[in-house]
């Protein structure tokens, strides 16, 4: 891997102070080797800079943002070795051939396919995968069987590989000579399998049922008659809205980032960036009850693909490309994020009123910015990554996913883990969990951590009436200060009653009231359920609490890394390391906020999970920023004016800002085309099969066995 290493905080805010470009930040670039003929095997990163390349340049072991010196190679990223090694099909797969067509209904160069489950290491001394067999038809990821492999795919040398263990219906098997010898002396216990000839497209996306009524129309779409009321800077990747600019940013591993967010010419955020993504499972078998994923790990960037234009963004949208770098050479996808403005549907503030100046609305309209990753099975998309920007100085941070899910194999002793959805699938219980890094600079860099409680209190007054007694019960607020970091690790109050917020205390609104920003829970403000499992020992400690507050630090760039996935016991980035009893009073504070959803999927879930409930969010908000609502300043908005005679309609001043009307441009037509591929010289690649696009968007999901 070969990418942008993002400069120093102090050097970006001086250069945007001074804008001379002598205070243009160094450029470094992160470079991955994977040293696998080394005499002990390890993986490295490594700082090179300043670029371009020339006398002062070096290239040094980047060890500052991690808790280890290197990587160990059974730690390694996704290799297709794991998989296309000879030895994977002559020691894993031919001893059992004939089980395979026996007992589940195909071979792997026909009707099966498999998958592994992750993470493959505890500590970087082994390198090991449970596979789990599904037919390879449309929607494999919703036809599980009920046949595990337990496989050693240790260091460097795959002629040392082996199997370590066959599960298939519950009975455990310590070589391929016992399993098989169980299979052709009757005692083992068989599930039957399926005909044949049963209809499988139950997991394709094609249309069934009986059309509705009026949907041989087509639906309402937003057009901008007056023309696009934001600007995008293709070249600084600059986006301006309303008083809103912010610059964009893009990885491998976690894709669409925020940085310098501005709000009426002020500094809002120095970044927003997403951080991890895990996915956690349960279920009565070796594939389920091992999984624990870390999306990084497979490039939450890299499986970025082009949005399907009218349905993951409305036509008139601006799409911009994204570039990531991989073993295969730079790949672009064209239309990798999406903005556009949208009517909410709704008034951001509105009020019926008598007096003068008292009745009228401001029109609800947003910028969203939008990407998409799809990791294997899942879509994070509809479009999650949402960045959803409002008129008042809100930010919204919205994921969302749909997609497959990882199905388990159904039979009566999975029930508390999860619901059927096919005549021999489940859909298995899991946690969703997305943490992002808010780098919130409220009024300056100098912030506090802010925690407000609503409780009740019983208080008497002289003033009370003796009909209703001489005793108040009514809420009260307490206001405090977090100082110490290690008390920084927070869950949302129950029934959300006080929350979270950054402010400075050194600069107040016109009222005397230091001016903040709030972490607003939105929809499904969770946390994982599960606490003390092996596989998330240490390397998702993130995703414990709502959000935590730490002091910004270079060395502590991400919560996660992509190494972190196969290192739960010893992780690269061990987030409880950030939280060490420092000070956070008025410092650089960085707030790390987690989204997700518990997931216990239903039959609905089948073909496809449904982004109007698999969705989370939350809200970065004023909290005593201005002296009142700003988005009073708009003049898409009305306000109305009583009659002159009872009987008359209400006059109104829109401000002169008229309802435009024109012919709309006729949308372009639907295309979709594969991604754009230079390889590592620079130079065009030939365009990819469909097979070798599989590969690289199904990764570890989706193993095809070749000889």
């Amino acid at each position: 891997m070969i990418e942008a290493y993002y400069p120093p905080k102090a050097s970006v805010l001086s250069y945007f102070a001074s804008l001379s470009s002598s205070d243009i930040p160094e450029k470094y670039a992160r470079v991955t080797i994977h040293h696998g003929s080394a005499p002990e095997p390890v993986v490295k990163d490594y700082l090179v800079g300043p670029l371009p390349i020339g006398s002062s340049t070096r290239m040094e072991h980047l060890t500052e943002i991690y808790h280890l010196d290197a990587i160990p190679h059974n730690a390694r990223g996704f290799d297709t070795r794991d998989w296309t090694s000879p030895e994977i099909f002559e020691k894993m797969a031919s001893p059992l051939m004939e089980a395979y067509e026996e007992l589940l209904g195909g071979t792997p160069q026909d009707t099966l396919t498999t998958a592994g489950s992750g993470p493959f290491s505890f500590d970087g001394s082994f390198r090991r995968l449970w596979l789990s067999w599904r037919r390879n038809t449309p929607g494999f990821f919703l036809h599980p069987l009920n046949l595990y492999q337990y496989v050693d795919i240790s260091g460097t040398d795959s002629s040392q590989w082996y199997q370590l263990k066959i599960v298939y219906n519950h009975q455990v098997f310590n070589s391929p000579e016992s399993f098989m010898e169980a299979f052709r002396n009757g005692s083992l216990t068989r599930v039957p399998v399926i005909d044949p000839d049963t209809d499988l497209s139950y997991s394709t996306r094609k249309r069934v049922g009986a059309q509705r009524d009026l949907d041989h129309l087509p639906g309402p779409r937003s057009v901008s008659f007056a023309g696009l009321r934001f600007r995008v800077d293709r070249d600084l990747q600059y986006v301006s809205w309303m008083g809103w600019g912010l610059y964009l940013g893009f990885d491998r591993d976690m894709g669409l980032s925020l940085w310098d967010i501005r709000f009426r010419g002020e500094r809002i955020v120095y970044e927003l960036k997403p951080q991890e993504a895990l996915a956690q499972y349960a279920g009565n078998d070796p594939f389920q009850a091992t999984t624990a994923w870390l999306d990084r790990y497979f490039g939450m960037g890299q499986s970025v693909r082009d949005m399907l234009p009218g349905y993951d963004c409305p036509h008139e949208a601006v799409y911009l490309p994204a570039t990531t770098y991989s073993v295969n050479g730079l790949t672009t996808q064209q239309r990798a994020i999406c903005i556009f403005e949208h009517d909410s549907g709704r008034p951001l503030t509105r009020h019926l009123g008598y007096e003068e100046n008292e009745f009228g609305a401001v029109k609800g309209y947003e910028l969203v910015i939008r990407s998409i990753a799809t990791v294997g099975n899942y879509d994070y998309r509809a479009c999650r990554f949402d960045y959803i920007f409002h008129l008042d100085g809100t930010i919204e941070v919205r994921v969302s996913a749909s997609g497959y899910l990882q199905a388990g194999f159904y039979d009566k002793t999975q029930g508390q883990y999860g619901n059927r959805i096919w005549e021999t699938s489940m859909g298995s219980l899991h946690d969703h969990v997305i943490n992002y890094k808010v780098d919130l600079d409220v009024a300056g860099t100098a912030n506090s951590l802010l925690k407000t409680t609503l409780g009740q209190e019983a208080i008497t007054q002289p003033w009370f009436e003796d009909d209703w007694g001489n005793e108040v019960i009514q809420q009260v607020v307490t206001r405090e200060y977090i100082d110490d970091e290690n008390d920084a690790l927070l869950k949302f109050p129950t029934n959300f009653q006080g929350g979270y917020a950054i402010v400075n205390q050194e600069e107040t609104n016109k009222w005397g009231t230091p001016r903040g920003y709030a972490i607003h829970p939105g929809y499904s403000p969770i946390h994982n359920t599960v606490v003390g499992s092996k596989r998330l020992l240490k390397n998702a400690n993130w995703a414990r609490y709502n959000l935590a507050v730490s002091c910004r630090k270079e060395t502590e760039p991400s919560s996660s890394s992509m190494w972190n996935f196969n290192l739960p016991g010893g992780p690269p980035v061990d987030f409880h390391k950030f939280f060490d009893g420092e000070n956070i009073t008025q410092e650089d504070l960085v707030a790390w906020v987690n989204l997700g959803m518990h997931h216990l999927p239903q039959s609905e879930d089948a073909p496809n999970t449904r982004t109007n409930t698999a969705t989370s969010s939350f809200f970065l908000t004023p909290l005593n920023y201005f002296d009142h609502d700003v988005s009073i300043e708009s003049t898409n908005a009305v306000l109305l004016k009583n009659p002159e005679k009872p009987g008359d309609p209400f006059t109104y001043d829109d401000y002169g800002v008229r309802p435009a009307h024109c012919l709309p441009e006729h949308p372009s037509p639907f295309e979709y085309r594969p991604p754009k591929i230079l390889d590592l010289d620079g130079r065009p690649a030939p365009a990819s099969s469909i097979e070798d696009m599989r590969k690289a968007s199904e990764l570890y999901h989706r193993i095809k066995l070749e000889l």
